[in-house]
Formats: structure tokens, sequence, C-alpha cells
């Protein structure tokens, strides 16, 4: 009688979500230069800190993620009766920090009245309110220490699997329980929202229109 070998469950794989490129001992001059190269494909994203650039195609795991969580940010401020304005991937430049970034999301939501209605210039406003960003597979940039040198007050990363919020607090990032921009939402919400928009991203935006609803109710 031959024996079995007993089958062993294996873990199941983690997601790709991006596909990164990294480009070290770069000045500035020359990561303008080599961004203009390849900025014509606007399916990639550019981070950059002090000589080091990683230049980042999104996956589909990533988008969705990146999509689906400024929804959420979207149904939180709209149905809480305030205003934001929506900055996406724009690139936050500061020469003078020699640190540039391109966020999945980026938003003014308690400083909107200090920018709407016109182009935001980063060398005279502040900072967005909110950065949003989705590293699933190893980034070579520090994002904690990149957008703290740039003076984010509110930074989100999500791995695919968890959220982290961080909030700037002399110059650093602390992790904090809760958002403070939406501090009645516990983090289980966007779990759920994710979860459930992977089956029906409608009915999901229904569910938590809801739920913020009679949160607020």
């Amino acid at each position: 009688m031959v024996s079995a070998t007993p089958l062993v469950s294996q873990p199941l794989p983690q997601p790709v979500g991006e596909k990164r490129f990294v480009f070290r001992s770069l000045d500035w001059q020359r990561y303008q230069t080599l961004r203009k190269t390849l900025s014509h494909d606007r399916n990639i994203r550019f981070a950059y800190a002090q000589g080091t650039l990683e230049v980042t195609m999104p996956l589909e795991i990533h988008e969705f993620s990146a999509r689906l969580i400024e929804l959420f940010i979207r149904i939180l401020v709209m149905e809480s009766g305030r205003d934001l304005k929506t900055m996406g991937s724009t690139t936050l430049n500061r020469e003078t920090l020699d640190r540039s970034a391109e966020p999945d999301n980026a938003y003014y939501i308690q400083n909107q009245p200090l920018v709407a209605g016109r182009d935001v210039d980063f060398d005279q406003d502040p900072p967005p309110d909110l950065v949003v960003e989705v590293d699933i597979t190893h980034t070579d940039i520090d994002k904690l220490r990149l957008y703290a040198a740039l003076g984010v007050p509110e930074f989100w990363r999500y791995n695919g699997k968890t959220w982290r919020v961080y909030c700037l607090q002399n110059d650093n990032y602390e992790e904090v329980a809760v958002s403070p921009t939406f501090a009645t939402v516990p983090k289980a919400k966007l779990y759920e929202f994710l979860a459930a928009a992977r089956q029906s991203e409608m009915q999901a935006e229904r569910d938590l229109r809801e739920w913020v609803r009679s949160a607020t109710d």
C-alpha cells in the first residue's frame, strides 16, 4: 500500500500590485529631465527623495484599491456636508526639499476654501490635507519621511490588507487608530467597503451612503 503524502496548505501569494523601477544618484535636474522623458506614459507614478527616483506602474489590484478608496473618501465628505478639492496624482514638487511625489490620491478638505477656484501653487499654498498611497509591493522610497518632509498633515497607506493612518506630529508621522478627518468612521468600514465592492461596486456605494446617513442622524 502506497502512503499518500499529507497535503500541506500553502499561503496564498501576495497579489502583485505594482511594477517598480528605481534610479539612484540622480540630482534634481537629472530627475526632472528623466521625468519629462517618461511622463508621456501617464500610467506611471514618480516618487523622488534626495537622489532616489522610483517609477511605479500600477496594476489592477492597485488601481482598484486606489479608486475605491477615493470613492470612500468622496462619500464620507459629501454625506458629512463638507467640500473638497481633488488633486489626484498631481506632482507635489518641492525643489528646495529635494523631494517630489505623485500620490495615488490627494485632497484639500479642511483647507479647501483656501484653494477653491484656482490652481494650487505648492510654493505658496499649504500641502494637501490628506494623501493616500497604495503600496502593495515593496517600495524603495520611505513614504513616511517623504510626505512628512512635504508637510502633509494626514497620510493614509494601504498595502492590500492593512489600512494605516498617520498624522503629522512635530515633523514626524505617528500612527493613529482613526482618521482625524473622519473621526467617527471605524477602520472596519473601509475593509467592509472594499470587500463588498469586489462583488458589486454600486451596492457597496449604496450601503456605505446608507450607513453614513444613519450614523449622522
